[in-house]
């Protein structure tokens, strides 16, 4: 379990393609108690190269949670979410579906693919600081996360 003395951050990946949803989680996570670290790709291609420490990614840092836009460029986050769970080496990194789609096929097939949670995105800044927070508290202070294997 992670809580805010710990000296090591907990790893953040965010795979987000809009720059003001970007700038709202940094600000959100600047508020919290958590010490954590965010990384940031903008398109599903880029979040498989980060998650398997391919090309300029060589030396990222594992993550202990992955939020994920589901409408991504080039790849996404549909697909992504497939190739997370479908590999052996990631599939217990746990996978939080933050997206603006209320779509029930969009929520069923996040679930089917294994997804943590599903979180639909509200256009309020302060509403979505507060769902940022509450990520926060949950998968980074209430539970026990899984170390890498």
């Amino acid at each position: 379990m992670s809580n805010w003395c710990d000296a090591t951050p907990v790893e953040i990946l965010l795979v987000e393609d809009n720059p003001g949803d970007v700038r709202l989680a940094e600000e959100a996570l600047k508020e919290t108690h958590v010490n954590s670290r965010l990384s940031v790709v903008c398109d599903g291609v880029e979040a498989m190269q980060f998650l398997r420490r391919e090309g300029r990614f060589a030396s990222a840092a594992r993550p202990d949670l992955i939020l994920l836009d589901l409408n991504l460029p080039r790849k996404d986050g549909r697909e992504v979410l497939i190739e997370i769970k479908a590999d052996a080496a990631l599939r217990r990194i746990p996978v939080v579906v933050l997206t603006t789609s209320q779509a029930p096929e969009d929520v069923a097939h996040s679930y089917d693919s294994h997804a943590n949670c599903y979180i639909t995105k509200p256009v309020d800044f302060e509403q979505f600081i507060q769902i940022v927070k509450s990520i926060e508290r949950f998968w980074l202070t209430t539970v026990r996360l899984p170390s890498e294997a």
